[in-house]
């Protein structure tokens, strides 16, 4: 599989790093599928193409995606310029699938923008800050008070917030203002950016545009202190040594050098892709395993 990722890796156009990815989390019912479809939808009458990776629970029983995110996401029906994925957890802590990280690459590749919207997030759920470029936290009308927002880590990560159903008024208003007082008792975000709530309506369409360019604005401030290579190495960097873990566990990251040593070859193969690089130190893990050690 690892083979197989790589060469596609390598057919994929340079350009593809520059598609924005934005990151969609939540609480479970909080409309994050109902406000990416009012997105997309807005997306694409400015003309822009879509791809979205969506991870939804496993089923116990067959180990699929028990809730597809299909049935929410309609502006991706008939569309040819909107692509969805579905993809199951397969009971993997992260809020992403195992997948996801590949799937991300290739629908940069094609499509002008990429969401990815994870099962819903909880104190463990915030891998997709390492994938993601923005991420975007969606929060429900009577979420909780500033005390529960931080006990939930919700304010450490996200780029932007937006308050789902503002429909309904001061409920909504009370969120966005207890969000705005948790910011405020924190650290600003990355490079000075000032993290903004947004109030907004799947529903109705209030605050979309207002949203989008809110999502925009993040990625040029990332453009233009550096901060998006920064990030995205980081990412890089997080992803290679968490797959590798998986694979080999700690004895095999050992005998790779350790985690340190795994990540300065990260810094030092820019140009390589991230699965060939993966696959390469795999098999020296693998050759290594099968002699004894010194």
């Amino acid at each position: 599989m690892l083979a197989l990722l790589a060469a596609l890796e390598r057919g994929l156009p340079e350009a593809a790093a520059g598609a924005p990815r934005v990151g969609v989390t939540g609480a479970p019912g909080a409309g994050k599928s109902t406000l990416l479809d009012a997105l997309v939808r807005q997306l694409r009458s400015r003309g822009e193409t879509v791809g979205i990776a969506a991870v939804d629970p496993s089923s116990r029983l067959s180990g699929g995606a028990l809730l597809g995110d299909r049935a929410r996401l309609r502006a991706s029906a008939d569309d040819p310029g909107v692509f969805l994925r579905s993809m199951a957890t397969r009971e993997r802590l992260g809020g992403l699938a195992d997948a996801t990280w590949a799937s991300v690459a290739v629908l940069a590749a094609v499509f002008d923008r990429v969401f990815v919207e994870t099962v819903g997030v909880g104190q463990s759920e915030v891998e997709v800050a390492e994938l993601a470029d923005t991420l975007l936290f969606v929060a429900q009308p009577g979420a909780g008070d500033v005390l529960q927002f931080m006990k939930a880590g919700v304010l450490e990560h996200p780029d932007v917030f937006a308050v789902n159903k503002a429909d309904l008024g001061p409920l909504a208003e009370r969120t966005a203002n207890e969000l705005e007082a948790g910011l405020a008792l924190g650290a600003g975000g990355s490079g000075g950016w000032r993290r903004p709530v947004l109030l907004v309506s799947a529903r109705d369409g209030t605050g979309i545009d207002t949203l989008i360019d809110a999502l925009d604005a993040h990625r040029a401030h990332l453009a233009a202190s550096g901060e998006l290579a920064a990030r995205r190495l980081r990412g890089r960097i997080a992803f290679v040594v968490d797959s590798l873990q998986r694979r080999y566990g700690s004895y095999g990251l050992a005998r790779a050098g350790g985690r340190d040593a795994v990540v300065a070859r990260v810094r030092s193969r820019a140009g390589q892709g991230t699965f060939a690089l993966i696959a390469e130190i795999g098999g020296e893990i693998e050759d290594a395993l099968r002699k004894p050690e010194a």
